[in-house]
């Protein structure tokens, strides 16, 4: 009775229940901050419960929220559509802004408030997209807002945040840190005193992982080193390959010299990651063919599995976005986007190949 009233308390740590806390998602959180250089983190059923307790946590009505244009379309469905509904309020910057652009967005200005939180995803999903960490560091050290980066491209093998002055860094745990499809999962990691706010709601809205999820997590934990590094020279060579052929439109990987923002991905990141994008002309139509010539990859919306995996985005995971939404993050209905997988990458390169040249084909003869 002692033991349970000391742990209600909090004068005891310990656990009481498994939407609150349990062993085998403490020992993923633990990993997880270690590997972030973080203080404290909780983790959560999903990638994207991890991003709207992040917000949903720290932020209340007439706080403001500037954040980088490039989203995931479910972080855009948040920040548009459901923080709009509690009185909190949004900017979007453009990934490329100037440094006086960003702080501009982040100052009071005709009636807004200043920025509570900066949130931006780098590289983003789907345009690989960067935005310059080092300099929003400064200026948060500056203005004071809350750092919130989602780092789920990357992964902190190729890049930390935290040690960029991020406050918190979030991760869809589904994608690599699982890394073969197999759970769901999502995590938040940062400064301590953040992280009590956003336990508070996690702990009674319920978002939590499963235990059984966390074992799977934890354990590919082990090898997330070894597939990012990998699955980074894999998309380095079959992105190389894409850029070379006459018949893809635009290919981009943010370790590509053609990339706009190639410098600042060479001294922010490690290594370009798993993501590559590409455009082929023709529209659907031949986004349709170029699937169907595939052999190897799966048509999935998923990511970060140790097989390929392809998508097309516009009619995807960003099909709920209005036209000029998806023209300013530059989704169109050729865009591609491959998330790289484990195969041996000459079977790859041969497969893309093919399937790039056989769906010009098709587009060629329905035109004729």
């Amino acid at each position: 009775a002692e033991q349970g009233k000391a742990l209600f308390d909090e004068t005891e740590e310990g656990n009481i229940y498994s939407r609150f806390s349990n062993p085998n998602v403490t020992e993923f959180v633990d990993k997880v901050c270690m590997l972030e250089n973080a203080e404290e983190g909780i983790a959560t059923g999903t990638g994207m419960a991890a991003v709207f307790a992040s917000m949903a946590g720290l932020l209340k009505s007439g706080d403001h929220i500037v954040a980088c244009r490039a989203l995931f379309g479910s972080a855009h469905q948040i920040i548009t559509q459901i923080l709009s509904k509690w009185g909190i309020t949004h900017t979007y910057v453009d990934a490329t802004a100037t440094e006086a652009d960003w702080e501009a967005a982040i100052q009071p200005n005709n009636g807004k408030p200043a920025a509570r939180m900066v949130y931006l995803e780098t590289p983003s999903n789907p345009g690989l997209e960067l935005v310059d960490l080092e300099m929003l560091g400064r200026l948060k050290q500056k203005y004071g807002f809350i750092l919130s980066v989602d780092n789920c491209f990357a992964t902190p093998i190729l890049q930390t945040p935290i040690d960029y002055g991020a406050d918190l860094s979030i991760h869809s745990a589904t994608k690599l840190m699982d890394g073969q499809g197999r759970v769901l999962g999502g995590i938040v990691v940062g400064r301590a005193d953040l992280m009590q706010p956003i336990r508070f709601f996690a702990r009674h809205t319920g978002p939590s992982l499963s235990p059984f999820n966390a074992w799977v997590l934890s354990k590919s934990l082990e090898t997330l080193e070894l597939r990012v590094e990998r699955h980074c020279s894999n998309a380095m060579k079959l992105a190389e390959a894409l850029d070379a052929h006459p018949d893809v439109a635009k290919t981009l990987y943010p370790f590509l010299p053609s990339h706009p923002q190639y410098e600042l991905a060479k001294r922010q990141m490690k290594a370009g990651g798993s993501i590559i994008t590409i455009e082929l002309e023709g529209g659907f139509e031949r986004v349709k063919a170029f699937f169907d010539a595939l052999t190897i990859p799966t048509l999935s919306s998923n990511l970060g599995d140790s097989r390929t995996i392809v998508t097309n985005p516009n009619t995807t995971t960003h099909a709920k976005l209005k036209p000029d939404e998806k023209a300013a993050l530059g989704i169109t209905p050729g865009l591609i986007r491959i998330s790289v997988g484990l195969e041996a990458v000459e079977d790859l390169i041969a497969d893309f190949t093919q399937a790039v040249e056989k769906s010009a084909e098709v587009v060629k003869e329905k035109v004729a």
